[in-house]
């Protein structure tokens, strides 16, 4: 029978530096994780060079039923304290839009870092090897800590004080998202708030959209939101025209917040005032209105947008000079705010995150320890969402060291 203090389910961001900050506070760790590699989300993310925090995280940068949960851990382990961590590993990064940074070399080097700093605790890994059952036992015999459990796993029965989990998400089940810590929530009765994807391209009826799929590849920036009043959320960022839908950062961000069934609003050229501009234009141009608002968007998007006219009651085939006032002011209406409602999304295929998660409700958000004694959930198992940019994984910090200095603490 193997004994540990913590065992850790899960070799992902959270799991690997919750793992390195409680060996080092002088706990016997141990981690599991079914699949043979660690990390592989930090891996993959930032086209392989990691975006591993935000110099400006706070906790209106996430979602949750109860969203003040995260402020007490991230106010705890800030961007600055990773940061810090980087620079003792000599991790050479940059930042870049809104405050995202990235490794400058490979995201391998933050891997190698959160390896390193649990081989300097202590601790002890086993992969690939997976969990079977894991059982409460009412009274610890070990001494170690106020609760104890059994871990039935791949390599043997492990009796520990306490659990964590940090298995992640549904998204991309390619690198091994399972439901693995829903089902452990659950065998304790402790509720899940519904998953979902997040961050996630956005999908259009296929005959609708066939007009805009032609445009597949394009991007530019654009004001997206949804939602009515206090549910009301925007973004200002760039589009990306897909095949099936839209995606690019604006609606990856927006895609969070939006509700089945509901529609988005998008301003095509926000920081133009188009009623304006095309008014000037009647009086002062002879172009055709398409080659007058390729100035102001893509010409691709321009060509098509007006071709569309007829389908919305319009004639915007003609040269600015000769169309009507109404005309122009419909189609500036039409370019700064277009509604659409997605049929649904990509998807967890494609979705970097996954909504929802283990209920705040029934965590500690000083400890992330749940009602279950000795049972803790840290990440992105946890129904706490960053936005697009860095801020899931200074989560996935924050969450594990409030957790690992709580174990550390309980122990004393």
């Amino acid at each position: 029978m193997h004994s540990f203090d913590v065992v850790i389910v899960g070799a992902g961001a959270a799991g690997l530096f919750c793992a390195g900050v409680a060996g080092q506070l002088g706990l016997k760790v141990l981690v599991l994780d079914h699949s043979e590699k660690v990390a592989e989300k930090i891996r993959i993310s930032g086209g392989g060079r990691s975006n591993f925090t935000n110099v400006d995280v706070t906790a209106a940068n996430f979602l949750s039923e109860n969203p003040r949960f995260a402020k007490s851990a991230l106010s705890r382990y800030t961007p600055a304290d990773f940061i810090s961590l980087v620079k003792k590993h000599n991790i050479a990064f940059h930042e870049k839009h809104k405050g995202q940074l990235f490794c400058d070399r490979s995201a391998e080097d933050l891997i190698a870092m959160l390896l390193a700093e649990c081989t300097a605790g202590g601790v002890e890994r086993w992969q690939p090897c997976s969990v079977k059952n894991i059982r409460f036992l009412a009274s610890n015999p070990y001494g170690v800590c106020t609760s104890s459990y059994e871990i039935e796993s791949d390599r043997g029965a492990i009796h520990c004080g306490a659990v964590v989990i940090a298995t992640g998400g549904l998204s991309i089940p390619k690198i091994g998202a399972t439901d693995f810590g829903y089902r452990v929530a659950k065998q304790f009765d402790l509720p899940v708030v519904t998953p979902r994807p997040a961050l996630v391209p956005l999908t259009f009826d296929e005959g609708a959209w066939a007009p805009f799929s032609q445009l597949s590849g394009l991007s530019l920036p654009v004001d997206i939101a949804t939602g009515a009043k206090k549910a009301s959320m925007a973004f200002r960022e760039d589009l990306l025209f897909t095949h099936r839908g839209l995606s690019g950062p604006g609606v990856l961000q927006i895609s969070s917040y939006w509700a089945e069934g509901t529609t988005i609003r998008l301003n095509l050229a926000p920081t133009t005032d188009l009623a304006r501009h095309l008014t000037e234009a009647k009086a002062n141009s002879r172009k055709r209105i398409a080659n007058e608002l390729a100035g102001l968007v893509p010409s691709r998007l321009a060509d098509t947008w007006v071709e569309q006219g007829k389908t919305w009651g319009h004639d915007w085939q003609r040269p600015v000079n000769e169309a009507s006032d109404k005309a122009l002011n419909a189609l500036a209406e039409h370019l700064s705010r277009w509604e659409l409602t997605p049929t649904g999304t990509e998807g967890y295929r494609k979705a970097e995150v996954t909504a929802g998660g283990v209920d705040t409700k029934v965590l500690s958000s000083q400890t992330l320890e749940s009602r279950q004694p000795g049972l803790f959930f840290i990440g992105e198992v946890v129904d706490v969402t960053g936005w697009l940019g860095g801020y899931n994984f200074q989560w996935a910090w924050a969450s594990a060291f409030a957790c690992a200095k709580a174990l550390a603490e309980r122990r004393q």
